[in-house]
């Protein structure tokens, strides 16, 4: 017998289900490949970017890097919240006129890491809500820190998380006065995995929601960059949002940071627990904590793409994913398919009525060797939806598009 130690796993670990949604799905994209080793597989499953960093960005991370090897260009350990001149960009480029100043932005090495700092920041004995369908990450790290019950298979869901439903029937934003009253809400818009962009009357609901309850919202704004229009690009330019929201973004998936590694979190000062202590406060003891800061030379790639030049380049890297977005939805639209999503957001959430979304998963893996993410991965409401990714290269989005008309024409 192997030795054993005798410390106990933590509970909370092993109340999780199977794999991580994304692991999972690489797990069977290599058995796929293993079995056709011939196949030319396309991925469209994870939201992972494919396109270059564009050079006006890369460029100023590279003289960062080279810079470090001078006696002149060397620094250390920076602020944990930040370098004062990317948060001062940030605030003016994001936030302009909406009252968020740079000390209310806490740069850091992505949007996901900073859900697990929140996590960690509001503790176990919170109740949370999440909108279902939703991006794993935060039902799975409230399930980790304590906050849930165990997992209920016959209704795959948690025990002591409130479940919003969003479904095409009610526009993907839920009915909120059907909704229990939580301490946190997690929102994100544009939506992963249904692509839907909350309007500014919905989000104003919301907020007015999170009043009446005394809650917070954690604002996912990951995608805010592929909204068009007059739909709301942050929480904050909700009135009222400042004394409720906390907002999470990202430079993953607007310059193709998704390894470099860099975001940030806006807790803006006005937001306070119960007893008038400014949440913010302890935020910044999480970070300065955990966390030592942002690589200088991602820093160094943030300010780039804040430039007016690397501004251009990160919208048109951004347009280049809304056209395959658009490929896709016009092939699962001719093909006689419901489709969602895919107008401010580089998903598209295709309804397959009456299947189990594994099933189509693995039927369009097989058939076509084209890698999707099934939507109840997402949450029991995703059950039959695909979401197709429009991270890829363009010969590989119009190659799979090639596919499933073969496969669904």
């Amino acid at each position: 017998m192997s030795y054993k130690t005798k410390v106990s796993r933590n509970g909370n670990i092993a109340k999780l289900q199977a794999g991580y949604l994304f692991p999972e799905i690489g797990r069977r994209k290599a058995a796929h490949m293993l079995k056709y080793p011939d196949a030319q597989v396309i991925s469209l499953g994870i939201g992972d970017t494919t396109e270059p960093i564009p050079e006006v960005i890369t460029s100023a991370m590279a003289k960062r890097a080279l810079g470090l090897s001078t006696i002149e260009g060397y620094t250390g350990y920076g602020a944990e919240q930040g370098e004062k001149q990317l948060r001062a960009q940030l605030a003016s480029t994001f936030y302009s006129n909406l009252g968020i100043e740079e000390d209310d932005i806490f740069v850091s090495d992505g949007a996901k890491s900073d859900i697990s700092r929140l996590q960690v920041l509001f503790g176990s004995n919170v109740t949370m809500a999440v909108q279902d369908p939703s991006y794993p990450a935060y039902v799975d790290s409230s399930v980790i820190i304590g906050q849930t019950g165990e997992f209920q298979k016959d209704i795959e869901k948690f025990g002591n998380i409130e479940y919003m439903k969003c479904t095409p029937e009610n526009d993907f934003f839920p009915d909120l006065s059907k909704v229990s009253r939580t301490d946190i809400i997690f929102f994100c818009s544009p939506n992963n995995p249904t692509g839907s962009a909350a309007s500014r009357e919905q989000l104003t609901k919301l907020v007015n929601f999170a009043k009446d309850n005394g809650s917070i919202i954690i604002y996912d704004s990951a995608y805010a960059m592929y909204v068009s229009g007059d739909t709301p690009k942050s929480i904050f330019e909700i009135p009222g949002a400042k004394e409720v929201a906390i907002e999470t973004a990202s430079f993953s998936k607007y310059a193709g940071f998704t390894g470099v590694r860099l975001g940030w979190t806006v807790v803006p000062k006005e937001l306070k627990y119960s007893d008038g202590f400014p949440v913010a406060k302890d935020f910044n003891r999480i970070v300065c904590t955990g966390f030592n800061g942002a690589s200088n030379i991602a820093q160094a790639g943030g300010l780039a793409c804040l430039s007016p030049e690397g501004l251009q380049a990160m919208h048109e890297v951004v347009g280049f994913y809304k056209e395959n977005t658009k490929i896709i939805v016009d092939t699962f639209t001719s093909l006689g398919f419901t489709v969602y999503g895919g107008i401010h957001a580089p998903y598209v959430w295709v309804h397959f009525p009456g299947r189990s979304s594994w099933d189509v998963f693995s039927e369009i893996l097989e058939k076509t060797h084209v890698v999707t993410t099934p939507g109840s991965g997402f949450g029991p409401a995703g059950e039959g939806f695909v979401r197709v990714s429009a991270f890829g290269h363009r010969n590989n989005v119009l190659e799979a598009c090639r596919r499933f008309k073969e496969l669904y024409k």
